[in-house]
């Protein structure tokens, strides 16, 4: 396969890119905070378990 030269290459981005779908500001506000509130639980669930495992360590080898 031939490659194409750097015009022809960026006539072929720009035209694949039209084709592109992009999201509206809203579905994109929707998503960026749907990920910052599971980062959020996702961060207190790992605190809390790890907590709980180094309260049952220090327990089981008496480091207290």
């Amino acid at each position: 396969m031939a490659r194409p030269n750097p015009i022809q290459f960026l006539q072929q981005v720009r035209s694949e890119v039209s084709k592109v779908t992009w999201p509206s500001r809203n579905e994109v506000l929707i998503s960026s905070i749907m990920v910052v509130v599971l980062v959020i639980l996702a961060s207190m669930f790992f605190l809390l378990a790890d907590q709980v495992i180094s309260w049952l360590v220090s327990l089981m080898l008496s480091i207290r």
